[in-house]
C-alpha cells in the first residue's frame, strides 16, 4: 500500500504540480483473477442507456451463421469489436473527479482494485431489422382456410411472437409492423400468412358483396359483411382482409366501416394475373387488369412500384412480375442481383427496389453514388454497376 509521501514522491519525480491536481490520489493495483477475458465493454448511445435505467432489457440476437445483433423494444443495431491502444480498466468503487471534489478531506489516498482489463469494446451501430427470414418461415406452412384436412400441419412449422423473435434479427416492434406489412394474422395463437390464391378468394367475396349491396368502396360495414359472408369462410378471416386492404372507421352512431384501399386491390389482382406468366405483353396486360378489378377502380402502373417491373425496350413492350421481398436483404448483393436483370436502370425504375435499404437519414441517391455509376443514354441518366456483374 502506498503512503502519502510516496505518492508526493512519485508526483516530484514526474514533475508535476500538486496544486494542479486535486488532493485525493488513487493507487491501483490488480487483484489476484483479473483477466482480460471475463468481460466485455459495451458503448451504448444516451438513449440506450436511458432503456437499461428504466428497467428494461436489450436482447442480442443470432443463430450460430449469423453476425450478431442488439435490439432495444424499437430499434436494431449491428455489433462490432473496437480495439483500442489504451488498456481500459474496471474497478468497481472507483471515485470520478466529481465524485472526489465532494470529499471535504483535503488529502486522501483511495486504494482500489483492478478487477479486470480489455483492449476493445463492442460498438454499436443503428441497422435496418433482418426480416427476409420471417416471410420465409412464415411461407413454410402458409393458411389454406378452415378446411381441416388441410390444416393439421405440425405445430412445428407455426410460430408464437416469442418463437419468432428467438428466429429473428430485429427489435420486437420492427418485427410486429413487418408482420401488419405482410398481411399476416394470428390464428390460434400462431402467426400466419395466407396463402395467395385463400387471400384472392377472399378479396373476391368482399368485392362482389360490395358489387351486389351497391356500396360506395369508402363505406363497408362490417357487421353486414360479416353476416353475409360469415357462412362462406370465417370470420376473424373476413375481418382481416377488411383490416388488411382496407382503413377501419367508426361513424357518429358507433357503426364499424371500412373504406378499401383502391391501389391495394389494383395491387393483388395484378400480382394474381403475373404470377404465373414469366412475361406479359404491356397493352395486353393493362386491358386485361383493368377489366378484372372491380368496377369504379382504376388501374395505374404506378401501383405496381416493388411488385413488376415494365420493360419499355423491348417491342412489343412487356411487364413481368418482380417483388422487392425477393431480392437479397445485403446491399451488395441486392445490386447485384438487379444488375443481373438489367445491365442499366433509371432511377425511376430502380428505386422501388433499393428504397428499404436506406439507413436513417441515408437517400436513394447516396446509395446509388455507392453502388452505382451513372452515365447519359439517350438523354437519360442511367446507372450500372461498379462492378463487373459474372
Amino acid at each position: 500500500m502506498r503512503s502519502r509521501a510516496e505518492v508526493d514522491a512519485t508526483l516530484h519525480i514526474a514533475k508535476l504540480n500538486p496544486a494542479e491536481l486535486l488532493p485525493a490520489a488513487q493507487c491501483l493495483r490488480f487483484g489476484p483473477r483479473a483477466s482480460a477475458g471475463d468481460c466485455c465493454l459495451l458503448q451504448l448511445e444516451a438513449g440506450l442507456c436511458a432503456e437499461l435505467e428504466a428497467g428494461r432489457s436489450l436482447v442480442i440476437r443470432g443463430e450460430r451463421d449469423e453476425q450478431a445483433v442488439l435490439c432495444s423494444k424499437d430499434k436494431t443495431y449491428d455489433m462490432k469489436i473496437a480495439d483500442t491502444s489504451n488498456m481500459l480498466l474496471f474497478i468497481p468503487g472507483c471515485k470520478t473527479p466529481e465524485q472526489l471534489l465532494t470529499d471535504q478531506t483535503l488529502c486522501n489516498i483511495f486504494h482500489t482494485q483492478v478487477a479486470g482489463f480489455a483492449n476493445n469494446y463492442w460498438e454499436l451501430r443503428r441497422c435496418r431489422p433482418k426480416l427476409k427470414k420471417l416471410k420465409k418461415l412464415l411461407s413454410e406452412n402458409p393458411y389454406e382456410g378452415p378446411d381441416i384436412g388441410k390444416d393439421q400441419s405440425s405445430a412445428d412449422s407455426k410460430y408464437t411472437t416469442e418463437d419468432l423473435l428467438e428466429h429473428i434479427q430485429a427489435s420486437e416492434e420492427e418485427m410486429l409492423h413487418y408482420l401488419q406489412v405482410i398481411n399476416a394474422c394470428k390464428i390460434e395463437g400462431y402467426w400466419r400468412i395466407l396463402e395467395f390464391d385463400y387471400e384472392v378468394k377472399l378479396v373476391n367475396h368482399i368485392t362482389q358483396l360490395i358489387d351486389s349491396e351497391s356500396w360506395s368502396f369508402s363505406k363497408i360495414p362490417l357487421n353486414v359483411c360479416l353476416q353475409e359472408l360469415g357462412p362462406l369462410e370465417p370470420k376473424e378471416m373476413i375481418e382481416h382482409i377488411l383490416l388488411s386492404y382496407g382503413k377501419k372507421y367508426t361513424d357518429e352512431a358507433g357503426e364499424v366501416y371500412f373504406e378499401m384501399n383502391e391501389d391495394k386491390i389494383c395491387r393483388t389482382t395484378a400480382q394474381m394475373l403475373l404470377q404465373n406468366a414469366v412475361k406479359f405483353n404491356l397493352s395486353e396486360f393493362q386491358e386485361v387488369w383493368q377489366q378484372s378489378v372491380p368496377e369504379g377502380m382504376t388501374t395505374r402502373l404506378d401501383q405496381l412500384k416493388g411488385l413488376a417491373l415494365v420493360d419499355r425496350h423491348s417491342r412489343p413492350q412487356t411487364i413481368f412480375l418482380l417483388k422487392v421481398e425477393d431480392l437479397p436483404e445485403d446491399n451488395q448483393e441486392r445490386f447485384n442481383s438487379l444488375f443481373h436483370i438489367w445491365e442499366k436502370w433509371t432511377e425511376a425504375d430502380i428505386t422501388p427496389y433499393i428504397q428499404d435499404l436506406c439507413a436513417e437519414k441515408q437517400t436513394v441517391g447516396a446509395l446509388l453514388t455507392k453502388y452505382a455509376r451513372s452515365s447519359m443514354q439517350n438523354g437519360v441518366k442511367v446507372y450500372n454497376s461498379r462492378r463487373p456483374i459474372s
